[in-house]
């Protein structure tokens, strides 16, 4: 090799970054100690952004597309290097190629569960997950302010923070949006849609746009959850029904436990005196007496209306006297609609079996 070849050796002709994976977000030329070739070649694929930096200063961005290397093109750098006259010597300057496509299907979600405060249950942790959408806005303000010198950066470097982000967010988005936590599934989208609202100019800054951000689950405590399942109850037999419903159940549990004491008095008489609280006119007529020592938990339709709590005994009385019929509707806790009397597995035995036709 003669010398005029190794000379030429140590100048870059050409300059692109061929090489992509789903996780290298800036990617910075190998340049070494070799000097850039006054007119190389610059190759910027699509979905890539180059950006030049002189001596720790951004310079010239180029978008997709191909480029000789001339003072035309690297305004920002001839003037950083005073080439007043064009320059017609190599050059060294640090070039980084950026990805400019879509980041998609990135996660965030709680580490811990987050304290929020809810109009309907007060303070209630919750834990939540979801995913986003992250592409680039300004490859300068990228380089500026989190890549540096560094030869090499990945989304994966920047998913604790922006993760951070978002859950700090979700915190503040929920807590301020008045909605009951019971009804919060319902709305997911609109919670996501002001997450992604409030995250865009935190992100702008580092140099990103969220295109996309997913609320895929809000997990609420055993507390939360067990009030709305009171919640749905009520809306299944109605308020004062519920009512005599939770005293009935205190009931049961006051009769199986044999050290209660004055404590499960003290229960069975505020349930007393809620299912007092009823008014008189949402009562059905001549309502049948409840014996303390059984469960009542039945009820009978009559039309539009709902009798009871029955005890099953009760019920069993009203079956063999004839004010129950074997096609009267029945519920009780753990049936998910009205019955058949007859269908019952606790009472369709009491039911004789049809008389074979001759």
């Amino acid at each position: 090799m003669g010398l005029l070849d190794k000379i030429k050796g140590e100048f870059i002709d050409i300059v692109e970054w061929a090489e992509d994976d789903s996780h290298t977000l800036v990617w910075r030329f190998p340049r070494y100690q070799n000097e850039i070739k006054n007119g190389a070649k610059l190759t910027v694929r699509e979905g890539q952004t180059a950006v030049f930096v002189n001596e720790g200063k951004v310079a010239d961005v180029f978008k997709p597309g191909m480029y000789t290397l001339t003072t035309q093109n690297l305004p920002v750098l001839s003037t950083l290097r005073g080439w007043k006259y064009g320059f017609d010597s190599p050059f060294k300057a640090e070039v980084y190629f950026v990805s400019s496509r879509r980041f998609v299907d990135q996660k965030w979600g709680t580490r811990t569960p987050v304290m929020i405060q809810s109009k309907d249950l007060g303070s209630v942790r919750v834990r939540a997950y979801g995913s986003y959408v992250l592409q680039l806005a300004d490859a300068r303000k990228l380089i500026q302010e989190l890549v540096g010198a560094n030869p090499y950066f990945t989304i994966d470097s920047l998913s604790d923070q922006i993760r951070n982000m978002i859950v700090s967010k979700f915190a503040d988005t929920i807590s301020s949006s008045n909605i009951p936590i019971t009804e919060i599934a319902s709305h997911y989208d609109e919670l996501a849609y002001s997450m992604q609202s409030a995250l865009a100019p935190e992100i702008l800054k580092y140099g990103f746009n969220c295109a996309q951000l997913l609320v895929e689950n809000i997990s609420l405590p055993e507390e939360a959850a067990a009030a709305i399942d009171r919640k749905s109850g009520m809306k299944l037999v109605g308020e004062n029904d519920y009512a005599r419903y939770q005293f009935a159940t205190s009931a049961e549990i006051a009769a199986g436990n044999p050290g209660g004491g004055a404590a499960s008095g003290m229960g069975f008489g505020m349930g007393i005196g809620m299912a007092g609280m009823v008014p008189s006119a949402q009562q059905p007529a001549n309502p049948p007496k409840v014996p303390a020592a059984k469960t009542a938990v039945w009820w009978v339709a009559r039309g539009q209306e709902k009798e009871g709590p029955y005890s099953f005994d009760q019920i069993t009385e009203l079956f063999h006297s004839g004010k129950l019929t074997e096609s009267s509707l029945v519920w009780k806790p753990g049936m998910a609609n009205w019955d058949a009397f007859k269908n019952v597995p606790e009472t369709k035995s009491m039911v004789p079996p049809e008389v074979p036709h001759s």
